[in-house]
């Protein structure tokens, strides 16, 4: 089990009463193929899709959701994130271990993105990827030691579009979650006890944003430059128009564990976690209302676009999201 799912169930909050919800819903529960936690869900088309989960699980999809065929991956560690930048070139992390395809997701190769002798007395445990254009990327998450205890955080940057690597140096230890970028020059992780870094420069240079939560962030979004979301413990929500100068935390009612939020455009947006909770705004951010999402397994994974999304979760949870 991830570092990431580990902190998660240990955030899990009991369920307490909410809200009255929109039962207006445009989610349905889909049979998936899988048995084992999913953590992961990526489309490049609306018929063309990954899911991935626990034990380097990993299927695809060519129409649609209807029917999924098992690839393997040579990994039988936990896949963490699935990665598109284009609708050829893709990544996944799992544990100690990246991948890459260059004929969207047919065929996948792992790349070397350290030396073992670099980290003697720890492991690297990724959890994130992102790239800023089509040769600048960048792996995060944390360092464990032998009792899988997090000892330091860990980036990791290329500028060959992923043939070398190199760490690089952080203002903080704490386990990194999730990345994101707006743009080539300005990105944004999210991690432990409310910790978010941010950088001008393309990732050369990393400083800490004041979020006003010691609450693990688990997940960021932003539209642009200036707009984006964090989400993470105990029903946490920031949203910032600022591009993280000042970060305001959105009080929902609802005090599960939220895990992913995806953003269709400048308006409507979405947040999944705990408990098979689905929230929707229409109005960037500033409000939200639950969805009835057709399952009380924790959902981990979020993809989103205007006409259709998917979740994924515990116990091979899949849900689909159709307009």
């Amino acid at each position: 089990m991830p570092v990431l799912k580990k902190l998660i169930l240990l955030a899990c909050v009991t369920l307490l009463s909410a809200p009255s919800f929109n039962a207006q819903t445009n989610w349905n529960v889909v049979k998936g193929e899988a048995s084992a936690d999913l953590v992961a869900v990526f489309f490049t088309s609306s018929e063309r899709g990954f899911f991935a989960g626990d034990k380097g699980y990993f299927a695809a999809t060519t129409d649609g959701g209807r029917s999924w065929a098992k690839q393997t991956i040579d990994t039988t560690e936990d896949i963490n994130e699935i990665y598109f930048r284009n609708d050829n070139n893709g990544y996944i992390v799992a544990g100690r271990k990246m991948f890459s395809t260059g004929d969207g997701g047919r065929n996948w190769q792992e790349i070397k993105i350290y030396n073992p002798k670099d980290f003697k007395s720890a492991t690297p445990e990724f959890l994130s990827v992102r790239f800023a254009d089509k040769k600048r990327g960048f792996v995060i998450g944390s360092l464990v030691n032998k009792d899988e205890e997090v000892v330091d955080s860990i980036v990791m940057r290329t500028e060959d579009g992923g043939e070398t690597w190199r760490r690089i140096v952080i203002p903080s230890k704490r386990e990194l979650y999730h990345l994101d970028f707006a743009g080539s020059s300005r990105g944004w992780i999210v991690g432990d006890k409310g910790l978010i870094l941010v950088t001008y420069n393309g990732g050369v240079d990393w400083q800490t944003q004041k979020t006003g939560t010691d609450k693990a962030l688990y997940n960021v979004d932003f539209r642009d430059e200036n707009y984006g979301f964090a989400v993470g413990g105990k029903g946490t929500i920031l949203r910032t128009e600022n591009g993280g100068e000042t970060w305001t935390a959105i009080k929902t009612g609802f005090p599960n564990t939220f895990l992913r939020v995806n953003f269709t455009d400048d308006k409507n947006g979405f947040v999944v976690g705990n408990g098979g909770t689905i929230l929707y705004s229409a109005d960037k951010g500033k409000t939200w209302t639950k969805q009835e999402s057709g399952t009380k397994n924790n959902l981990y994974g979020l993809f989103m676009t205007k006409k259709y999304g998917w979740s994924v979760g515990a116990k091979g949870a899949v849900i689909k999201y159709q307009r």
